[in-house]
C-alpha cells in the first residue's frame, strides 16, 4: 500500500502547488491592473492641474494625486537634512516619529530601500526614499516558484517512472513464475502418471505398456524437461542468433501437439503449411519454439471443447528479407475489449488464465528476434496472429 501511496501523493501534492501558483500568478495580475487603474489616476489628477487656472483648484489636484500615490501601498520616506524622517507612507510595520527609536527604525528602513532604488532629491535638501510595491515583491518570487515547480515536475516524474518500472518488474517476475509453472505442470504430471504405472505390479499393468514404452516416455518427459530449463536460462542473456529452419520448428511443434490435440476435444484440428524451399530464418531455435507453441496454444484453447480447425502457415512475406508465420483458427475470436492489450502481461478472456503466454511470445519475436507480432484484423469470427521474422543472411 506505501508503495501505491506515494506516487499518488506526490502527483495530488503537484497538482497543489500547480493550482497555488494559477492562483498567485491571477493575483499579480489583478494588482497590476489595479496600478495601471492608478496610473491613469495620476495622469488625470496632472493634467487636471495644468490645465486650470485657479490656484486653489492646483492645490486641491495635487492634494489628490498624493492621495492617489499613498493608495498605491508603495513604501515611502521623506527624509530631510540631518538624517530627520518628516513622514512615512505604506511601511510593513507601525513607528512613531515622535520618538527616536521610531526615528532610528524608519532610518534603517529608508536605506535598506536605497539598496534598490536610489532615492530621489525633493525641496529643501530633502529626499524621498521609496520601494518597491507589493505586486512587484511577489513578481520577485515568479523565477523561483517556477524553478522550484520545474524541479516538483522532475522529481514526480523520476518517481513515476521508478514506480512504473517496479511495478513492471514484479509483474514479469510473476509472469516469469506463472509460466515457468505452467511449462513444467505437463511434463510434471506426465512423470507422475509414468511413476504409478511402475508402482503397479507387471501383470496389472496395461499390456501396450511396456517396460521400454515407459522409460521412453520419461525419457521424453524429462527431455522436455530439460528444453524448459534452457528455455528460462536464455531470459536476460545476449541471445545468440543463428541460421535456423522454419519447416523443422512448425513441425517438430506439430508432432508435439498433435499428441495433446485430445486433451482439447475430438473435434479439434491441426493443420500444417510450409513450403520445402522456404529460406531460413535467423534466431534461436529454444525461444523461437516457445514463442509460437505460445500462440498455438492460445488458438488451443479457444477452440477448447467446441472444437475447430488451427492451420499453421509460412511463406515469406511480400517485404524482402522476411518470414512470414501465421497461426489462424476459426474458433469464437477475440473480443474488442482485450484486442488492444492482447499482448500485455495478465490479458486473458480464459476462466484462470494468466495471460502470459502471448506477452512472452511478444517480447521474444520482437525484442530477442527483432520481428513482429500481431493479431490481424479478421471477420466472419476465428482469429490470426502473424508473425514477421528477419530471413537468416545468404551463406
Amino acid at each position: 500500500m506505501v508503495r501505491i501511496k506515494w506516487p499518488v501523493a506526490l502527483a495530488t501534492l503537484f497538482l497543489l502547488l500547480l493550482g497555488w501558483y494559477v492562483l498567485y500568478t491571477q493575483e499579480i495580475v489583478r494588482a497590476l491592473r489595479a496600478n495601471a487603474v492608478t496610473l491613469t489616476q495620476i495622469f488625470a489628477e496632472v493634467q487636471q492641474g495644468l490645465s486650470s487656472t485657479d490656484p486653489a483648484e492646483e492645490v486641491d489636484a495635487l492634494f489628490r494625486l498624493q492621495s492617489v500615490i499613498i493608495e498605491s501601498e508603495m513604501p515611502i520616506i521623506h527624509t530631510g537634512p540631518g538624517d530627520t524622517v518628516y513622514a512615512v507612507r505604506n511601511l510593513p510595520f507601525e513607528i512613531d516619529l515622535e520618538t527616536a527609536e521610531g526615528q532610528g527604525r524608519a532610518l534603517e528602513y529608508a536605506r535598506s530601500l536605497d539598496e534598490f532604488h536610489s532615492p530621489v532629491a525633493s525641496s529643501g535638501f530633502s529626499y524621498l526614499h521609496f520601494g518597491d510595491t507589493p505586486q512587484v515583491r511577489r513578481l520577485r518570487w515568479i523565477p523561483w516558484l517556477q524553478v522550484a515547480g520545474l524541479l516538483l515536475t522532475v522529481v514526480v516524474g523520476l518517481t513515476m517512472i521508478r514506480y512504473q518500472r517496479r511495478v513492471e518488474g514484479e509483474r514479469a517476475w510473476t509472469a516469469m513464475a506463472r509460466e515457468l509453472a505452467h511449462q513444467l505442470g505437463t511434463p510434471i504430471s506426465s512423470l507422475q502418471g509414468w511413476l504409478e504405472l511402475l508402482r503397479l505390479p507387471p501383470d496389472e499393468r496395461p499390456d501396450l505398456l511396456l517396460e521400454g514404452e515407459i522409460a521412453g516416455g520419461v525419457e521424453e518427459d524429462l527431455v522436455r524437461l530439460e528444453r524448459i530449463s534452457h528455455r528460462f536460462e536464455l531470459i536476460g542473456r545476449k541471445t545468440e542468433l543463428g541460421s535456423l529452419s522454419l519447416q523443422s520448428i512448425v513441425h517438430d511443434l506439430e508432432s508435439y501437439l498433435q499428441n495433446r490435440l485430445p486433451r482439447f476435444g475430438p473435434d479439434v484440428k491441426l493443420r500444417v503449411e510450409v513450403p520445402e524451399d522456404l529460406p531460413p530464418v535467423k534466431g534461436n531455435e529454444l525461444l523461437l519454439t516457445w514463442a509460437l507453441e505460445n500462440v498455438v496454444k492460445n488458438a488451443l484453447d479457444a477452440l477448447a471443447g467446441c472444437g475447430g480447425r488451427i492451420t499453421i502457415r509460412a511463406c515469406e512475406a511480400t517485404e524482402p528479407g522476411w518470414i512470414e508465420v501465421r497461426v489462424e483458427d476459426d474458433g469464437p475470436g477475440v473480443g474488442l475489449e482485450i484486442r488492444d492489450r492482447i499482448f500485455e502481461l495478465g490479458a486473458t478472456t480464459k476462466s484462470g488464465g494468466w495471460g502470459v503466454g502471448l506477452a512472452f511470445s511478444q517480447r521474444i519475436v520482437e525484442r530477442v528476434h527483432g520481428g513482429r507480432i500481431e493479431l490481424l484484423d479478421t471477420r466472419g469470427g476465428g482469429a490470426t496472429f502473424r508473425v514477421r521474422l528477419p530471413a537468416a543472411d545468404p551463406a
